[in-house]
């Protein structure tokens, strides 16, 4: 007897059968109790969801003889017919290899045609989002208003890629992933009717693998035969599948905790060595890291045994939410980075290295605003970091608002006021610059790097720097003074990288050195000098002392 491969040997036969999809069969089971079966079906769901399967049961359900609640019988001549697939009132058609218009012809010449034995002919056409437009074209009056004895069953994993003409003539149901409990039950029914012993922790292995899908998670269940043991747990998977073992993973987390580079190096080299795919390893990573910021916010892994929970445990007791949080971030980056590159190992290497160095660690965060880690003496950065962030904020809001804090002190033994401090804002030190620019020198060639901008045809440029004037502030900047002021048009377009990149280059060739531009809108100095005034004689008529500091 030829071999047959489990998710054919334990494909449904009836919906009852059916995993993680009840929503569907219901539907389909009332309809038909009620008589009330329609003319076109569209079954869209991700692969191994049951979309062909529910096809199939729908197909034999309509025609039964002898129905039971919504149920094929699979014991009458039909049914029994429509299973060894020799029933020619049942077609199954494959639509990415059949998906020309005269294919499509073909089925549109048959229908006129009466059933031979059953009582509707049932038309399956799989992956149908495969037919090319003109076959879309050919089916569209055929799938409206087909004979009565004729029912269409449309099934896709890309329900987007078909006319909306045809998704208005069918009623669609929409397949799930299938949850991964109900994948386990249905591998513990698989295996007790095989004679195959497997432990939990694999088949929860194979579960997470197949993603929602039952028919990947029984051909992983098959391949784990293949070397004629019927005995089936972690390790064996892991190895089948190419997953490192938790225990590698364990340690290559615990060094980069402890910043043990040479530690973590060495576990990687060994999976490596063992011929994992590092895409894999870090997969596998990323959701033990997943596992452990779990442990530490909920204080649950269910999935993991006593011992490992412990390990667990201790590596959440070690690090903060904040570097996992981190960590993952980090980890999904590489893992994206990976799928572009040729040299995955030297590159994963790379990143366990950045991971497992403080001072790195350290200098990307702040780079990119995350939390920041801890170091080896445990000495938390991230207080610092906090602290200067709200330095920032409050400077900010000053800066914003334009607000000024005097502070009047006491008074010292011999009565005189020690000095008061104005916090300036940011409007205000461009006002000090101004009134120091006029005494600095004007950049020599100002004009002749305007007409150079005018004769490369940069006109935008040219007349939004028209007025302007070129003062050369210190050794490494150039300050350009608008002395009409700055629009938010005009401000724009100078604030853009390649306007001040292009300014830059041509100042730092007419003064022979680098430099840096800066702009300056004296129109709006001298607003903020306007509403400093009634502040200034406010504290003239208390005789109180106020500095500006820089």
């Amino acid at each position: 007897m030829a071999y047959t491969a489990l998710y054919r040997k334990f494909r449904p036969t009836t919906f009852s059968e059916m995993v993680g999809q009840e929503h569907i069969t219901k539907t389909l089971r009332n309809q038909i109790i009620a008589g009330r079966v329609g003319h076109a079906y569209l079954f869209n769901g991700g692969r191994g969801t049951g979309k062909t399967s529910a096809a199939k049961v729908l197909a034999r359900a309509v025609n039964c003889l002898n129905p039971k609640d919504g149920e094929p019988c699979n014991e009458c001549e039909i049914c029994k017919a429509a299973l060894a697939g020799t029933l020619t009132d049942i077609v199954e058609m494959d639509a990415a290899s059949n998906n020309s218009v005269e294919d499509i012809r073909q089925i549109r010449d048959e229908v006129n045609f009466l059933p031979t034995l059953a009582k509707y002919r049932v038309y399956i056409i799989d992956e149908v989002h495969m037919l090319s437009t003109g076959a879309f074209n050919a089916l569209l009056k055929t799938l409206e208003e087909p004979p009565e004895h004729v029912k269409f069953i449309l099934a896709t994993t890309e329900p987007q890629k078909l006319p909306a003409t045809i998704l208005s003539r069918c009623q669609r149901f929409d397949f799930k992933k299938i949850a991964n409990e109900d994948i386990e039950k249905r591998l513990q029914y698989v295996c007790e009717q095989s004679q195959i012993e497997i432990t939990q922790g694999a088949m929860h292995i194979i579960s997470s693998l197949s993603e929602g899908a039952m028919r990947d998670a029984l051909s992983i269940l098959e391949r784990c035969l293949q070397d004629g043991d019927t005995k089936i747990d972690e390790d064996k998977v892991r190895d089948l599948v190419g997953i490192p073992k938790l225990t590698y993973v364990h340690q290559i987390l615990e060094a980069i905790i402890n910043y043990d580079i040479p530690s973590a190096i060495q576990a990687t080299n060994t999976v490596i060595r063992e011929g994992k795919d590092v895409q894999n390893l870090l997969w596998e990573t990323i959701k033990y890291v997943k596992d452990i910021l779990v442990y530490k916010t909920c204080k649950e892994a269910p999935i993991y045994s006593e011992q490992e929970v412990k390990q667990i445990e201790e590596l959440a007791e070690k690090t903060t939410t904040e570097t996992l949080l981190n960590m993952i971030y980090e980890l999904s980056t590489l893992e994206n980075e990976l799928k572009w590159s040729s040299q995955k190992i030297l590159l994963f290497q790379v990143g366990i290295i950045k991971l497992g160095t403080p001072q790195i660690q350290e200098m990307s965060e702040i780079k990119t605003n995350k939390p920041v880690v801890q170091n080896q003496n445990n000495q938390s950065i991230e207080i610092v970091n906090r602290k200067i962030e709200l330095l920032e904020q409050k400077l900010t809001y000053l800066m914003q608002n334009g607000t000024v804090n005097i502070h009047k002190t006491e008074q010292n033994v011999d009565n005189k006021p020690k000095k008061i401090e104005k916090t300036a804002s940011k409007s205000q030190d461009k006002m000090i610059i101004q009134q120091k620019l006029t005494t600095n020198e004007k950049l020599e060639g100002w004009s002749k790097i305007l007409m150079d901008f005018k004769q490369a045809g940069k006109i935008m440029l040219y007349t939004n720097l028209m007025n302007t004037q070129a003062y050369i502030i210190n050794e490494i900047t150039v300050g350009i003074e608008f002395t009409k002021g700055m629009t938010p048009f005009v401000k724009g377009i100078m604030e853009k990288p390649e306007t001040i990149q292009e300014l830059e280059e041509k100042i730092s060739i007419q003064c022979g050195k680098p430099m840096r531009v800066k702009f300056i809108d004296t129109k709006a100095s001298e607003e903020q000098k306007e509403k400093l005034e009634p502040l200034q004689e406010f504290a003239k008529e208390l005789d109180l002392p106020m500095n500006i500091i820089e």
